[in-house]
């Protein structure tokens, strides 16, 4: 059943910045206010050469905006698609159209300081490292990363990030190391045996805990199976009461379009975390002042 729009209410964008209540923002009854993480695209934009999917359908922003509102959603961030790379241009027209939208982008190592407080400008917040689809990652150690992870500490901005099990702990202690912000996906979505008892949700859960870094809460149908990422949703929720912890539906569900809904994915949510106050932090108060301030 569609939601009624009715989370904005009491909140109004300010240029760029937002200004809000949080605590009168959505009775606890109402529906996310803020979607940490989805894509925009269209068929015929590029694809790198080793892109994981081949789209099926366009995901407009059009239609994003029509799938907020349909749901009651008010706010959200657009994460970097790994399928176009560099290509940032349609995220951008995204942001230059909507105020209410964010965004992390896919840059160059090599990236200046000037392209970058540009994007800031437009409504960048961070980027985005998809490194779980590689055997090979860079070196995040080189000259070129470091400097490229200093800049974004410096603008305030976060690194968006995915990588294996394996690497998982060296990629986010350099991070940290940066000064950056680190939001991981998807719950981490390690494939381990051990689950949550494994080393790298042990240090994800650590690196939450030293303050510097958010986890979303979404892709949970990614799991195998599915009903696996509960575990770890509610791992998280216990560990923090649910602050540095983001709401996403990962629409338009790449590799899952015909098996997923939107809807699907706030039920999902309101069944990992059943207390409709946590629900609030998560998927309100802490990515208003995460992405929005």
């Amino acid at each position: 059943m569609p939601r009624s729009n009715r989370g904005c209410r009491n909140v109004r964008l300010d240029g760029y910045g937002l200004a809000f209540e949080v605590e009168r923002i959505l009775p606890l009854s109402e529906p996310p206010l803020v979607d940490s993480h989805f894509h925009v695209w269209r068929e015929d934009l590029p694809l790198i050469d080793r892109a994981w999917h081949r789209k099926g359908r366009d995901a407009t922003i059009e239609q994003l905006i029509e799938t907020l509102d349909t749901h009651g959603v008010t706010f959200g961030v657009i994460a970097a698609a790994s399928l176009h790379g560099l290509y940032n241009d349609y995220v951008r027209a995204a942001l230059k159209r909507h105020r209410r939208l964010r965004a992390t982008a896919t840059v160059a190592p090599t990236t200046d300081i000037y392209q970058l407080e540009r994007m800031q400008a437009e409504g960048f917040v961070g980027i985005r490292f998809v490194w779980e689809l590689l055997d090979e990652i860079p070196d995040i150690h080189s000259g070129d990363y470091r400097m490229l992870l200093r800049r974004v500490a410096d603008l305030g901005w976060h690194v968006h990030l995915t990588d294996r099990a394996h690497r998982f702990a060296d990629t986010v202690a350099a991070v940290e190391a940066s000064g950056a912000k680190v939001v991981i996906d998807h719950l981490g979505l390690f494939d381990t045996p051990e689950g949550i008892n494994g080393a790298a949700f042990k240090t994800l859960m650590a690196a939450v805990e030293r303050g510097r870094t958010w986890v979303k809460l979404s892709g949970g149908f990614r799991f195998k199976p599915a009903s696996e990422a509960k575990q770890y949703a509610q791992a998280l929720v216990k560990l923090t009461g649910g602050e540095r912890l983001v709401w996403g539906s990962d629409w338009p569900f790449a590799a899952f379009e015909d098996e997923v809904t939107y809807a699907d994915t706030i039920a999902a949510f309101e069944d990992w975390v059943p207390d409709p106050a946590v629900r609030r932090i998560i998927s309100g108060t802490t990515p208003l002042r995460l992405y929005f301030t």
